[in-house]
């Protein structure tokens, strides 16, 4: 099942995308944003599913003809992990993390497929990082890493655009990695009972169809088992919290000579089992 977050007829609603390629509006049926159906569902997705299976494709709107925005336009928590691949690790010269790498973006950084990478005045290195990306569904406190299917309500992806001088700059790498639209997301979640392995996915990135990043996400080093035990420990999850897992090898940053972002780059992240992200580039004014 893949669900998404549309704007149609000046109107932000969640919706469902049906084997026709249709939308079904799931305002209609009572809910009023992708949050409130990740809470009424997280526990049970037979009951979305059933819903489904009774829509009309005559009542849905086409996907040609509405605004797709972020599946989760404004997340309660974008959580993200570093140098959580094998190859990426290794291509940056750092050891292997014995715990996890944890860092934040703000909601502000969240952009929908489609919309432009905007690069920041103040930046020279802005960075690419395709990423695959879970959603929780049932949150928690102390969850066992054993649990983890219980609490994933789905998969989407994410672009972790980086600002490589100001991640650089401080030990802290929170500044390098909000700047507004720095969170490409979309262009929907795909349901957890859709993918029975998440951690068999090829992922890859391309900048104007010149593949930069190409890697499977066996190669992560902290699974999801093991991020969802760590983050428990610390702090509440809660239904609608999105954990982007990191990045594989073939970052900008990291090539001879560096490649980072230019106005004019289309970049697309494609992770087959989900489906692409596709965000132009483009400088600030």
């Amino acid at each position: 099942m893949r669900l998404l977050t549309f704007e149609a007829d000046g109107k932000v609603r969640p919706g469902a995308l049906l084997e026709t390629n249709g939308i079904f509006d799931l305002s209609t049926a009572g809910f009023s944003s992708m949050l409130d159906v990740i809470e009424a569902n997280s526990g049970n997705p037979q009951k979305l599913q059933e819903l489904l299976t009774k829509a009309s494709a005559d009542t849905a709107y086409s996907l040609g003809t509405v605004k797709l925005l972020a599946p989760i336009p404004k997340p309660r928590k974008l959580i993200c992990v570093g140098l959580n691949y094998r190859d990426h690790a290794t291509e940056t010269g750092s050891e292997i993390p014995s715990v996890p790498t944890i860092f934040n973006k703000f909601a502000t950084s969240v952009i929908a497929p489609g919309e432009n990478i905007i690069l920041p005045k103040v930046s020279k290195s802005p960075d690419y990082e395709a990423e695959f990306a879970f959603i929780i569904g049932r949150g928690g406190r102390h969850i066992a890493a054993e649990s983890w299917k219980e609490h994933v309500f789905g998969y989407t992806i994410v672009n972790d655009v980086s600002a490589r001088d100001y991640q650089r700059a401080t030990t802290q790498w929170l500044m390098g990695k909000t700047f507004d639209t720095f969170a490409p997301m979309g262009p929907w979640i795909v349901t957890a009972d859709s993918i029975p392995d998440p951690h068999n996915l090829d992922i890859r990135l391309e900048i104007n169809g010149e593949t930069l990043q190409d890697s499977n996400t066996r190669e992560l080093i902290f699974k999801i088992p093991d991020l969802i035990a760590f983050l428990s420990s610390v702090f509440t999850l809660e239904p609608g919290d999105i954990v982007s897992t990191g990045t594989p090898a073939g970052v900008g940053v990291a090539r001879k000579p560096p490649r980072f972002l230019q106005p004019g780059d289309d970049v697309v992240v494609k992770i087959p089992a989900i489906g692409e992200l596709r965000n132009p580039v483009i400088s600030e004014t």
